[in-house]
């Protein structure tokens, strides 16, 4: 019974806990409830809140859009507006335009047909004239016209040679004042020494005791440096010096710097010539190329090809008439750059192709061919552009002048080339040069006599009065003129002066 009752207070105290849990469960199930019910509201609010906000954001921004596409549609409006009115002008421009045209093509008209009337007046009379010269002179009709024809010919004649020559003569002045002003400029600026740079292949010796050093016991000595050097040595009784001769400037170079060291050194044997030789060669070498970079350096050429620059060097031991040829590309290519400067060429152009217009003569007693075909060869096989081998090739005109700095070059040439004291020349080549001049001049016929003065610059020319006349002397200048260039080579320019005057001398008695 105590079991049973026991069962039964156990199954009641769980029914009991259970109706207990169910009810906490319950309440706690409503105060979660409540909780979230307000967490729910308050987010409601604040999405409100937030979409106010967002609304209010977005009808500003609207509100800033619609002015800013209002203002853009006014600025528009008033630039069409501004367009338009131009528009208009412009069409009324047009209009006055057209109608003063009209007016001047009325007045055109009208002087035409004036032109006209006074054409067929003139012919008139010109008939009326002849008919006359016929009838007073006995002459035909014919004969009256091939008359007059002849007088109006003459003097129509003389008047369009009087207007001719003014109008050459101004526009040669013009020009010549012009280029006068280029090169005046060119020159002043340049201001080089006026001295000629020479290669001398006399070495000065201390004593005459030397000679029988280099010559050496049975001439062993001399041998052995002909040998390496590549030069002739020429001793004989001259005192003080020993001559070197060689075709290649560039041996006479090296022998001379192996002699003086030779001298310097003292012991003059074979095996020494050949140690002293080697150096020498080691030496000009590093002097052409010292030479050849100061040269691109003071021209401003740069980016030539190193074996090209090693060309151009050599030119410091190659001489024209005495000048130095690479001191005289150097000038060339100031003078080159300051008239291209002053024409609005191609400044660079125009200095490279100065500088490298004679790099042929560096090899022209290796290589066959003219030192402009020479050195066209050298320039394409290393790369340089072609506006510098046209800018160079036309220097000695062997090719026309296809630019501008073609021209500037060949000019740039004549005036370094001519320039006092730049080149020495033999008094027999001038007298030769003189008398060729003088030799054209009188080849030509109507000459009376001629001479060539300031040196070989100006040929002055009397031409018989009664054999030719004005056309014809000026015709006898550009005659002459173009024998000179053709068959005479100078430096400079040379004056043709053609003169024609007539005298009439009386006697009172």
């Amino acid at each position: 019974m105590s079991i049973k009752l026991l069962l039964a207070l156990l199954g009641s105290s769980a029914l009991l806990g259970a109706v207990i849990g169910y009810v906490f469960r319950w309440l706690l199930g409503l105060s979660r409830k409540g909780s979230i019910e307000v967490e729910v509201k308050q987010l409601m609010l604040d999405a409100r809140e937030k979409a106010e906000k967002l609304l209010a954001e977005a009808e500003a921004a609207s509100k800033e859009k619609a002015l800013n596409i209002e203002a853009a549609a006014l600025e528009k409006e008033e630039k069409i507006t501004r367009q338009e009115e131009r528009v208009f002008k412009r069409e009324e421009t047009l209009d006055k335009k057209q109608q003063e045209l009209d007016k001047e093509v009325e007045l055109v008209k009208s002087k035409i047909e004036e032109v006209k009337n006074i054409k067929d007046r003139a012919d008139a009379l010109l008939s009326e004239r002849t008919t006359e010269l016929a009838r007073v002179a006995g002459l035909s009709k014919d004969q009256a016209k091939e008359q007059l024809y002849q007088e109006l010919e003459k003097e129509a004649g003389e008047d369009l040679m009087a207007r001719v020559m003014k109008l050459e003569r101004e526009g040669m002045e013009k020009v010549e004042r012009r280029a006068k002003e280029i090169l005046t400029t060119a020159i002043h600026r340049l201001g080089n020494s006026v001295a000629a740079d020479t290669m001398a292949t006399a070495v000065t010796i201390p004593n005459d005791e030397i000679k029988g050093k280099i010559i050496g016991k049975e001439g062993r000595n001399i041998k052995a440096f002909e040998r390496a050097a590549g030069v002739e040595v020429i001793i004989d009784d001259t005192p003080g010096s020993i001559v070197l001769s060689s075709f290649d400037p560039l041996r006479r170079a090296i022998a001379r710097m192996a002699l003086e060291n030779l001298i310097l050194d003292g012991r003059i044997q074979p095996a020494k010539i050949e140690e002293t030789v080697e150096k020498a060669k080691a030496d000009v070498n590093k002097i052409i190329k010292e030479k050849a970079e100061a040269a691109c350096f003071e021209t401003g050429v740069i980016n030539l090809d190193p074996r090209l620059m090693m060309i151009l060097g050599r030119l410091h031991f190659r001489t024209s008439y005495g000048q130095s040829v690479l001191q005289h590309s150097t000038e060339m290519a100031h003078i080159a750059g300051m008239i291209a400067e002053e024409m609005g060429a191609n400044v660079q152009i125009a200095k490279a192709g100065a500088l490298l217009h004679d790099i042929g003569k560096a090899l022209d007693h290796e290589v066959q061919g003219t030192h402009v075909e020479i050195g066209r060869r050298v320039l394409q096989k290393f790369g340089v552009s072609e506006e510098v081998v046209k800018a160079m090739q036309a220097h000695h005109e062997e090719y026309p002048y296809e630019t501008v700095e073609s021209i500037i070059v060949q000019v740039a040439d004549a005036i370094s080339g001519g320039r006092p004291g730049a080149r020495r020349d033999s008094v027999e080549n001038y007298l030769k040069r003189l008398g060729d001049i003088e030799e054209i001049a009188n080849s030509f016929p109507g000459v009376e006599k001629c001479y060539a003065i300031s040196a070989g610059r100006e040929v002055r020319v009397f031409v018989k009065p009664d054999e030719m006349n004005d056309f014809q002397a000026r015709e006898l200048a550009r005659n002459i003129a173009n024998r000179i260039e053709a068959e005479l080579k100078y430096p400079g320019e040379v004056k043709v002066n053609v003169i024609r005057e007539s005298r009439a001398i009386e006697f009172a008695r």
